[in-house]
């Protein structure tokens, strides 16, 4: 059974992969080179590596840098079981892994917030891209990713065919070899899932394009293009499927190679396209197929030496594809452009220099092209939103290379090297003796080559051979290669890394050409022959080409060449002193971060599985500095932290340090280690940091935490939830006075994001207050007083709970309360500020009858039919004699009764009118139509209860509209069309008499 990479024996005790595989190491050596017990062997090193290569145990480690040894063939070590299995797994718990130093990098960045890198390095043909490659399937398998990221991961994954494609050739020691170099960076956010990436690439050999050795090819995207794409495509580029009818092509005569399927890598190129989202396909494809047509170009020779294009159909073909205009090319091709005292003059190339033309202008374009695709690329993988994060830069860039003829592609790459092994020195070798002696530890000295000798040797401004060759180049007059080799030879003749025929012994001269310089690198030497360094330095098109490129249709030359670059005058930068800055920049990044490094090893040239060459092994041991690393690992320490970080970790182990130390750091370590039980030769104390010499030693520990974790998980789990409680409390408690303070301050502006808490909090005070506070019934008109900007809102308030108190008042009223109450509420409709009697009648209850109980049982009318009685005075039309009377009420009539006889029946279907006076007197009349027989007229009533009646006949006739209250005077009918009056004066008593000209006066 496993646990988390470790193995668990019968027992249950937990014993770790790497030790429990120290068993076998007679057989498949050991995990890691710092368990050598003859750590300064070399032979012991390589034969380590023999028999781990052996097992098809591919990885081993110094330390924490990772050994890698090129197989040759797929092994079944890369699967997503795989994966999961290094995942968040301590680097030392299991075995040796590109994966383990994936994850190893992805956790530093995550819990120490600092941006990572992985130097890749080694020869040509030793698995660095595959390295890389396996490096980017980790972190997009096993990092937090949504649809978003998924598909960025996806295109991250396939931006390495396509660089591929267009950047990696076959050589004579790698059928894949990357012919630029590589920086990757992939951004993550907080969360640890990757949201961006970066490419910066460095020094594509451009001269590939033009010439190729012997067994080698051009770019693999000329093949891919030839062989995989459809019958269709290759006719609209007027293109064939044989290579060897292209001349960029054939000059490396290896048109096929049996390990590369072109066909099958051209769908994966235009998948991967596809996936990156590229939409500029066949303007790109247009580019290439006008480099093979270029290439095919001729030229021929006049008797004056002038030079003309002989194969008109490939420059038209060149044009078209280029979108320039051909007779522009072909000017362009045969002459040049000169300017003297400020006279352009135009004078025709030479058939080399017309050759030259041609091959600079295909150079140019693809390599233009390639850093235009490079920055596509960037564009797809470009951080949409930073919300903050980290980096992990990626850095894959040609091995050391010592071919059987070096020119200046060489001296560049070498060069790389020299400073990837100057940076690997700084972080490594020397750091490691650096901490040692800051931290006041004894240890054995190691020594090791600088290698900064030669890296100035190379580089020093105005000294180094860069700035030689520059300034040759610039120089005024007839330069050339070997002037710039006697340059050197006089410069540099005393330095002891720098050779010449002419400075050589006589040994040293018979095996090198009188055109050779050799520099004696880290990785040993290297003869350099200067035939073409100027013209490569260069690296410039003549302003006749420029400014046909810049004219032209196709997007992507279009954005490539520039409009700027014919009109500024200044010189460009030569090639090497931008290559130089531009390694200054990246040892810059990558020295801004924290290294990790994976060290690849090529077994042998033939590119066998299964075989070891020693020699080309211990040759490259020698110059990946291997055995330097492993005798600083083995005479110092194999673990170190800082007291803080190391007290943090283990102090659960320790019950005088858990759950927090009070003392000093150094005091707590000491406590800690001593109850450990760790022995005196196991660790030192430095000043800062604590240093621990065994692995088996840091094991043991992690294994004793990992036992305690769960009791260390609940309690860490309590105090956090406690700790982190209080400090939400006090947030919230410190945001909530700050933003009522803010408020008050802004208390008279609109409601706003500054004062909405203030305006919130005293609503909500307003509104508690008026709870315990609101009136108790429909008489109370009390109420607070509100803010004000609650003063509209109290007013709706107010009326909805006096509406609310009014319902439940309602509720609670009986029948006959309701009764009344509506009889008041028309009496209030009729009467109120009307007339003058109506606010003594609201106090008094409405009766439903005046009469006593005789005159109900002498009544005319039965007394079920009865609804309301009352007497009344009836006054005559004729004389206004007054009458006393009883007026009966009924649902549908109402009658005038003297005693037991109805005088008068007024229907109230019939009932035209009521008039009252303003006063306060009694009297009232009813009016009745003029064309019934059966009425004598108006009838003119007094009662003392004149609310009452009308408010009561009014309702009962549903006429309460028809109640009219007249200020001064009443007019009535009387028979036969006659018409009387009613005056009303206002006085000290009620007085009814007749009056002048024949009016009923009243006085009240």
């Amino acid at each position: 059974m496993r646990y988390r990479g470790r193995e668990v024996d019968v027992e249950g005790r937990v014993r770790l992969v790497m030790e429990s595989a120290l068993t076998a190491r007679d057989r498949v050596g050991v995990q890691d080179f710092v368990l050598l017990e003859n750590y300064n062997s070399e032979a012991a090193f390589i034969e380590n590596l023999r028999r781990r290569f052996r097992e098809n145990l591919i990885y081993t480690y110094i330390g924490s840098v990772l050994v890698s040894v090129n197989p040759y063939k797929e092994l079944e070590i890369y699967s997503k079981q795989q994966m999961e299995r290094y995942r968040g797994v301590s680097f030392y718990e299991i075995s040796p892994h590109i994966y383990a130093v994936s994850d190893n990098t992805y956790r530093a960045m995550r819990t120490e917030r600092k941006d990572q890198c992985i130097l890749i390095s080694g020869e040509s043909g030793a698995g660095k891209t595959e390295a890389s490659k396996k490096i980017l399937l980790y972190y997009a398998v096993t990092c937090p990713a949504n649809d978003h990221m998924a598909a960025l991961g996806d295109r991250l994954l396939q931006s390495n065919p396509v660089l591929e494609a267009f950047g990696n050739a076959k050589t004579l020691r790698n059928d894949n070899s990357s012919r630029f170099g590589k920086y990757m960076d992939v951004q993550f956010d907080f969360r640890g899932a990757p949201v961006g990436g970066h490419i910066l690439n460095y020094l594509l050999e451009k001269s590939r394009v033009v010439h190729q050795n012997h067994g080698e090819r051009n770019f693999h995207i000329f093949y891919q293009l030839l062989d995989g794409g459809d019958d269709d495509l290759l006719n609209t580029l007027g293109l064939d499927r044989n290579p060897q009818n292209y001349n960029y092509l054939v000059k490396g005569n290896c048109p096929r190679v049996s390990s590369i399927s072109d066909k099958n890598n051209w769908k994966v190129v235009m998948k991967a396209l596809s996936v990156i989202g590229f939409t500029e396909a066949e303007k790109l494809l247009n580019v290439i197929a006008s480099v093979l047509h270029l290439g095919n170009a001729q030229f021929g020779e006049g008797e004056e030496g002038e030079t003309y294009i002989t194969t008109e159909t490939q420059i038209a073909n060149v044009a078209k594809l280029l979108g320039v205009d051909g007779s522009a090319l072909t000017e362009a091709l045969t002459h040049k452009k000169l300017t003297a005292k400020g006279e352009e003059m135009i004078s025709p190339l030479s058939f080399e220099q017309a050759m030259s033309a041609r091959d600079a202008l295909a150079k140019a374009v693809y390599g233009r092209t390639f850093t235009w695709l490079v920055e596509k690329l960037n564009q797809s993988l470009a951080l949409r939103v930073h919300k903050g994060g980290s980096v992990i830069g990626l850095l894959d860039i040609y091995g050391f290379e010592v071919l059987q003829h070096n020119s200046f592609e060489q001296f560049c790459i070498n060069y790389c090297n020299e400073k990837l092994q100057q940076l690997f020195i700084e972080l490594t070798l020397r750091s490691e003796q650096e901490e040692y002696e800051t931290e006041g530890i004894a240890w054995e000295t190691v020594q090791y080559f600088d290698n900064k000798i030669i890296c100035d040797l190379i580089e020093e401004k105005h000294k180094g051979i860069i700035s030689i060759l520059d300034e040759e180049c610039l120089r005024p007059g007839e330069a050339c290669d070997i002037s710039f080799l006697e340059k050197l030879e006089d410069r540099l003749g005393g330095h002891p890394h720098f050779v010449t025929h002419k400075l050589a012994n006589g040994k040293t001269r018979r095996v090198m050409s009188r055109e050779e310089f050799r520099l004696l690198h880290y990785a040993g030497e290297v003869n350099y022959n200067v035939n073409g360094f100027l013209d490569k330095n260069n690296d410039s098109l003549s302003r006749n080409l420029k400014e046909v490129m810049c004219q032209s249709e196709n997007q992507i030359l279009s954005y490539c060449f520039r409009r700027e670059e014919v009109i500024d005058q200044k010189r460009s930068e030569m090639a090497a002193s931008q290559f130089k800055n531009s390694l200054m920049k990246l040892m810059e990044i990558l020295m801004s971060k924290e290294p990790s490094y994976v060290r690849c090893i090529k077994p042998n040239d033939a590119k066998q599985p299964g075989k070891f060459d020693e020699v080309l092994v211990r040759h490259q041991v020698k110059y990946l500095g291997l055995m330097e690393n492993l005798r600083v690992r083995r005479a110092g320490f194999a673990y170190r932290r800082r007291f803080e970080a190391f007290l943090q970790r283990y102090k659960p182990l320790c019950p005088e340090t858990w759950p927090n130390w009070h003392g000093r750091l150094v005091d707590g370590v000491s406590t800690l280690v001593n109850h450990l039980g760790y022995k005196p030769e196991e660790y030192k104390l430095g000043r800062s940091k604590i240093f621990i010499r065994f692995p088996k030693t840091l094991f043991t520990t992690e294994d004793m935490l990992e036992a305690k974790r769960p009791d260390i998980v609940i309690q860490s789990g309590w105090r956090g939830m406690k700790a982190r409680r209080r400090a939400k409390r006090r947030r919230q408690a410190a945001d909530l006075i700050r933003r009522f303070i803010k408020g008050f301050i802004y208390r008279h502006e609109e409601y706003c994001l500054e004062n909405e808490y203030f305006l919130d909090h005293v609503r909500y005070s307003f509104l508690k207050n008026l709870r315990k506070n609101l009136p108790q019934n429909v008489l109370d008109k009390s109420w607070p007083t509100p803010p004000p900007s609650l003063v509209e809102a109290s007013e709706h308030l107010r009326t909805l709970n006096m509406r609310n108190m009014v319902m439940k008042y309602c509720r609670r009223v009986q029948p006959e309360w309701k009764k009344q109450m509506m009889q008041k509420v028309v009496a209030s409709e009729i009467f109120k500020d009307q007339k003058d009697s109506y606010p003594h009648s609201v106090g008094r209850l409405f009766l439903d009858s005046r009469l006593g109980t005789c005159s109900y049982m002498h009544s005319p009318l039965p007394l079920c039919m009865q609804t309301y009685g009352i007497s009344v005075v009836k006054y005559d039309r004729r004389g206004f004699k007054p009458r006393p009377r009883q007026l009966l009420l009924t649902n549908t009539f109402a009658v005038l009764v003297d005693r037991t006889k109805i005088k008068q029946r007024i229907d109230y279907a019939a009932l035209r009118g009521i008039s009252v006076s303003s006063l306060s007197d009694g009297m009232f009349v009813l009016h009745m139509p003029s064309e019934d027989n059966k009425q004598k007229g108006d009838v003119v009533l007094h009662c003392d209860h004149v609310i009452e009646l009308v408010t009561k006949l009014a309702m009962m006739a549903n006429k309460t509209s028809y109640v009219n209250v007249n200020p001064g005077s009443i007019r009535f009918a009387v028979a036969r069309g006659k018409e009387g009056i009613v005056d009303f004066v206002r006085g000290s008593e009620l007085k009814v008499t007749k009056g002048k000209r024949g009016h009923l006066l009243v006085v009240s």
